[in-house]
């Protein structure tokens, strides 16, 4: 298990840094961690399942300001890699993946405050042209963001994957039918998240046009995609041609006296 422990280190910590050393990559989405960790754990099937659950639940979730939100690497690996190995499905995944995820987002609060020193010591020897200390300070924020993912993730795997599988072989079923039920309900306050963000009053016809189309209609997702494209181009195509027709009656309308020659 010692190999394992560490390729899923290693993946928690690439996708800690996704966003801090390598631009957005979209590497710290739990859709590709999922299935990274299910390749290494050979479910890659599961793993897939798995990241995209765990995706609705966390698709709205962003860090605005200083607000820090939970881990949602930390909890993603960690929660994809307990259910497949004790082989209990998604439902496991989604009761343990939320509750990891806000424990880590108190280490990664940890992390930012240890930060902000070397944040500080970064200007110190800026106002010195001591650059090469500079980058120091620099890559050191970097690496305890990458030791605070890599090391409860490979403790966890290594020492916890037993436990944590004798302990999901312990609970009563009755309390996995409830963790089940409020698995399956975790998706639509992830969408509830990010519709907050997104809804207007405006555009919110087309929501309840794909909403219908897909209770009334049976449309699938990917259909109800195509039919949204279409429709923007039909209305881009109608405005376009609305603003060309404005203006080629104001320039029609103009007279002599009209135009501003400045």
């Amino acid at each position: 298990m010692l190999y394992e422990a560490i390729l899923l280190g290693l993946i928690a910590g690439i996708g800690i840094l996704d966003s801090r050393l390598f631009g957005v990559l979209m590497l710290e989405r739990p859709l590709v961690l999922g299935a990274l960790v299910g390749l290494v754990l050979g479910d890659f099937k599961t793993g897939i399942i798995i990241g995209a659950q765990l995706e609705l639940i966390w698709m709205g979730i962003a860090g605005i300001g200083s607000s820090t939100p939970p881990d949602v690497v930390t909890g993603g690996v960690l929660g994809t890699a307990f259910a497949i190995i004790s082989g209990k499905g998604p439902e496991v995944a989604l009761a343990l993946a939320v509750p990891i995820a806000v424990l880590a987002q108190s280490l990664g609060v940890l992390v930012r405050v240890i930060n902000t020193y070397f944040v500080h010591k970064a200007d110190h020897y800026a106002q010195k042209a001591d650059f090469k200390k500079v980058t120091l300070m620099m890559w050191i924020p970097i690496s305890l963001f990458f030791l605070s993912v890599f090391v409860p993730t490979f403790l966890a795997i290594l020492f916890g994957a037993d436990k944590v599988t004798y302990l999901i072989n312990s609970v009563p079923k009755v309390i996995l039918e409830g963790m089940t039920i409020a698995g399956n309900l975790l998706p639509a306050i992830g969408f509830a998240l990010l519709m907050d963000m997104l809804f207007s009053k405006k555009m919110a016809v087309f929501f309840f046009i794909g909403f219908l189309a897909a209770s009334y209609l049976e449309l699938d997702v990917m259909a109800i995609a195509l039919m949204g494209v279409c429709l923007a181009i039909l209305l881009n195509f109608f405005i376009d041609n609305n603003d060309a027709g404005k203006k080629k009656d104001e320039s029609n309308n103009l007279t002599e006296g009209e135009i501003n020659f400045e």
